[in-house]
């Protein structure tokens, strides 16, 4: 089977080497030449994600397509439809890509969120401020990501910094900003046959707004807080009737969960499955696609995943750590760039926690935002 990744980004090539044990061949879609996926299959470079020519020939001789980032224009998913199956549906694309439409599907699923109020106009962003009040925080409807396009209001004398910074974004969103105790994600996956399966709810942290740090399994997680997760993500899952993996942020506020946002996709959040669960995420999500049954998600001890940002500490001293395994994605380093992850995994959280603190060091050392 050959399956075709639009984005050939450190996602598609995660997925690329979780899939060649299983025999799949993989060709992806880029716009770049670098695109590190092309290290492990075939890129087709094109000179954007909308080119007929290139999405024709893209497509040629591919059985499956799914994608690794979520901001594939729909239009282009569709038109691949025509010539294979897509994996996630471009339902979820559409749900997932504007803030906006995104909330208020969660509104119908009866999954809690933040307020919200759509923003057109300066005079309809003073109105929800009197209406939702501050902090909140002003966002771009579209295309954000690790803490990009948007602006937290903590005063009412804000607004006008944070229209100025936005306003050229338009259509944009005010949300609420929630008193939550911590971040939390929870990954699932649903198969063709509507099998469906949840890894544990994982706790991160996001210095800067790039996700920094996750634990998993998150400390202190009731029986009834994994449910409740389960069951927002299992409704979304039936909904769309989605194929793959489906990653989705939550807050926690006391009891309750309030959805952030989802990702039709795998997840930066899930990235500590490699070496933590029995099966990854990345291996699940091909399983998925290519309509073979789903592998177990248990965890294989205390697993934590610290992401190399910018730069990458001294290789031979990450490597003296027992229990710590490296993933490098081939990009070059700039200020903010993902350039690869570490995952601890241990028997126990103490040994975890003894040893991230000691990589933390390196790792925090060689970071550059």
């Amino acid at each position: 089977m050959t399956i075709g990744i639009l984005g050939g980004g450190q996602l598609g090539r995660m997925l690329a080497l979780s899939g060649y044990p299983l025999g799949f061949r993989f060709r992806f879609l880029d716009t770049t030449p670098e695109a590190p996926g092309g290290h492990l299959g075939e890129l087709v470079v094109a000179p954007s994600f909308e080119d007929a020519e290139s999405l024709d020939r893209f497509v040629d001789g591919v059985d499956v397509v799914t994608y690794e980032f979520e901001n594939v224009p729909v239009e282009a998913a569709r038109r691949l439809e025509a010539h294979c199956p897509v994996f996630p549906p471009p339902a979820a694309l559409e749900a997932a890509q504007d803030r906006l439409t995104e909330k208020t599907f969660f509104q119908s699923l009866e999954i809690p969120t933040p307020h919200f109020a759509d923003i057109n106009s300066r005079a309809e962003l003073d109105a929800a401020v009197a209406r939702i009040g501050v902090p909140s925080v002003l966002k771009t409807r579209r295309l954000g990501y690790d803490g990009k396009g948007q602006f937290v209001l903590r005063e009412v004398v804000d607004i006008n910094a944070a229209w100025e910074e936005l306003k050229d974004g338009l259509p944009l969103i005010l949300e609420a900003f929630v008193s939550f105790e911590r971040e939390l994600s929870i990954l699932s996956v649903r198969s063709r046959a509507g099998e469906i399966a949840f890894y544990p709810l994982v706790q991160n942290h996001h210095p800067g707004g790039i996700l920094g740090l996750t634990l998993a399994p998150a400390p202190d997680v009731s029986p009834e807080l994994q449910a409740q997760a389960e069951r927002y993500a299992q409704s979304i899952l039936e909904r769309l009737d989605y194929v793959g993996v489906l990653a989705l942020e939550l807050f926690q506020s006391g009891d309750q969960l309030l959805a952030n946002e989802m990702a039709p996709r795998v997840h930066n959040s899930g990235h500590w499955s490699i070496e933590g669960a029995e099966t990854s995420q990345f291996e699940n999500h091909l399983r998925a696609v290519a309509g073979l049954p789903l592998g177990p998600t248990a965890m294989v001890g205390s697993v934590a995943m610290l992401n190399l940002i910018g730069g990458t500490p001294d290789l031979a001293e990450v490597l003296r750590v027992p229990g710590a395994h490296l993933h490098l994605y081939g990009k070059s380093p700039a200020p903010g760039r993902k350039l690869g992850h570490l995952t601890l995994r241990y028997p126990t959280t103490e040994e975890r926690d003894e040893k991230l603190a000691q990589l933390q060091i390196l790792v925090d050392a060689a970071t550059v935002r």
